[in-house]
């Protein structure tokens, strides 16, 4: 009788299970040795990867940027490929060329140096916070950056613990309060400085700093997809690593990637539309347990009632899944995931992201091109709690840090959304989100363009719906909905406070679980295994983050069967 060859099942077809299918796929006398399937819920391939079009240009409703080019695997294939050139417009692909320009809630623009002074004390901050900021890192005014964070650090040490609103769970710190501890630490070491400054209008000198802030906060909470940085560890960002270079968008699209990995897989590899609803594994082992998939260690029951038999299973679905897993009512995995799993998937943090494009209409074009070309605004808002907000402003827009053309002179605007306001956006019909960001608009681009704390300056004059100046109007929007996609439920992790790089590595290993450096005694090994970006500890929330674990599950199937070329 011929030995039936281990049968290995993928469930994911985005990067990580792509990448595994195809290592293992290519890798040398494998075609022979086993049987492969790729398994996906959805109707595409991709995953959290979704390169589409919106108002003839190329856009990513998910991933979108190569984070750093030395080095990263996920550029090296995009030149392989061809996929860095492209003649069709694609999204940022002139990196932002344009001056930002930042503005006020009222209409005010700020000054440049006023925005450099608060945007270098952020930056700081955050290169403290990663372990990237060296001493005697001084500003123009003197500041010494390095000395201003590490007695930030050491205050919210001392002080934090005993206060749970600055973000301390069990003795562990949280960017969000580092953060604003450093903008206390930052208006202490000024306070001369302060003096001398005016406000404008509304704003004082430091409600205007906060604002500024404030809107670098809500980057990074697009950055982090941590909906609120109270919830973001402080000490795990000196492990998060970027690839160096510069960081780009991929011409072609980021599908690309995707299709080029996907290229080489006969076809019916990939089967679409198989949703898993449970995975039945065995940690202990079985009397009756006989040779081949036909009745092989895990089973796989699917949502439309199949059922199908594996050797190995290598799941790549998101920490949302996972998190939903592993609830009371789930039976996602049965017996349930040993006690170290559940609690590094329950400790981790998972966050929604969106992205809103707008489609400007073409008929607010008049004479002076200059003036019809949307600026790239950066807005600074009011506190929730002042009563100075203008009203008609939404909640949900309060924390988005800017809105630009996703390329010079694009009419095609984008803006980015994190936490419950991301959520909420799911929510809204094209016209509740239309009538949002008209408002929003109307606030900063209506009234001259005059600088805080400057010489008079004006900027071309845009209103919204007003009877001077250009109107803005929009023609069709088109918004990501990652946080109630049942496939995803959310964007992408981080390390919350409570949780640490370690929680990732525990959701790395596979199961049955090692005990010491032994498999569990007549326990078949390797029967699930876990790939994702949230199971790299370095690169977590990255599509390269996401290729490197389905490269390294891969590796450890192949490793398993002694194969050549690994």
């Amino acid at each position: 009788m011929v030995a039936k060859k281990p049968r290995i099942v993928i469930i994911g077809a985005g990067m990580a299970g792509l990448t595994a299918a195809n290592k293992l796929y290519t890798s040398a006398s494998s075609k022979d040795l086993f049987e492969l399937c790729v398994v996906e819920g959805g109707n595409r391939i991709g995953g959290r990867i979704n390169t589409s079009e919106f108002g003839g240009d190329r856009i990513e409703m998910g991933a979108t940027w190569i984070h750093g080019i030395g080095g990263s695997p996920v550029h090296k294939i995009a030149q392989q490929i061809n996929s860095l050139e492209s003649e069709q417009p694609w999204e940022c692909m002139d990196g932002f060329l344009d001056e930002p320009k930042t503005i006020v809630e009222g209409g005010f623009e700020l000054n440049p140096s006023l925005v450099e002074s608060i945007s270098t004390l952020f930056k700081n901050l955050m290169d403290f916070a990663q372990g990237k900021l060296i001493e005697s890192s001084e500003n123009t005014e003197g500041v010494d950056f390095y000395k201003l964070a590490a007695k930030d650090y050491k205050t919210c040490k001392s002080n934090g613990v005993v206060s749970g609103k600055l973000g301390v769970v069990s003795g562990k710190l949280s960017v969000g309060a580092f953060l604003r501890q450093g903008l206390d630490a930052y208006w202490d070491s000024t306070k001369e400085e302060e003096e001398k400054m005016k406000g404008q209008g509304n704003w004082s000198r430091k409600l205007l700093e906060e604002a500024n802030f404030a809107m670098h906060e809500n980057v990074q909470r697009t950055y982090t997809s941590a909906g609120d940085l109270l919830t973001l560890d402080f000490g795990a960002e000196s492990e998060y690593q970027m690839f160096p270079g510069e960081e780009i968008t991929i011409a072609k699209g980021y599908l690309s990637i995707i299709e080029s990995l996907a290229s080489v897989l006969p076809k019916g590899l990939i089967q679409l539309g198989r949703k898993v609803a449970r995975i039945e594994w065995q940690p202990e082992a079985q009397q009756s347990m006989e040779n081949g998939y036909a009745n092989g260690p895990v089973k796989l029951h699917f949502c439309d009632g199949s059922v199908m038999c594996a050797d190995h299973v290598v799941v790549t679905v998101s920490l949302g899944v996972l998190k939903a897993g592993i609830g009371e009512d789930s039976g996602m995995f049965s017996p349930p995931l040993p006690s170290f799993k559940t609690e590094a998937i329950s400790r981790l943090g998972y966050g929604v992201v969106n992205k809103l494009f707008l489609q400007l209409s073409s008929n607010h074009a008049g004479k002076d091109e200059d003036c019809n070309k949307f600026p790239f605004l950066q807005m600074a808002f009011h506190r929730a709690d002042s009563e100075l907000r203008h009203k008609k402003i939404p909640w949900w827009m309060r924390r988005t840090a800017s809105i630009c053309p996703i390329y010079k002179n694009s009419s095609v605007l984008l803006s980015w959304f994190a936490g419950k306001e991301a959520v909420e956006l799911e929510s809204l019909s094209d016209e509740e989100i239309i009538n949002g960001v008209s408002a929003t608009i109307s606030s900063f681009l209506q009234a001259p363009q005059k600088q805080v704390n400057g010489n008079s300056h004006e900027f071309c004059k845009w209103s919204v719906g007003g009877s001077n100046g250009n109107e803005v109007k929009f023609s069709k929007v088109l918004k990501s909905k990652w946080g109630n996609d049942p496939l995803f439920l959310g964007s992408y992790s981080y390390i919350a406070v409570g949780s640490s790089g370690d929680d990732m590595d525990s959701l790395a290993e596979p199961l049955p679980a090692k005990i010491g450096n032994y498999e569990t005694a007549g326990c078949p090994p390797l029967q699930i295994l876990f790939a994702g970006e949230a199971t790299h500890r370095n690169h977590y929330s990255t599509t390269h983050g996401a290729y490197l674990s389905g490269l390294r599950e891969a590796n450890r199937i192949l490793q398993h069967y002694h194969c050549i070329g690994v």
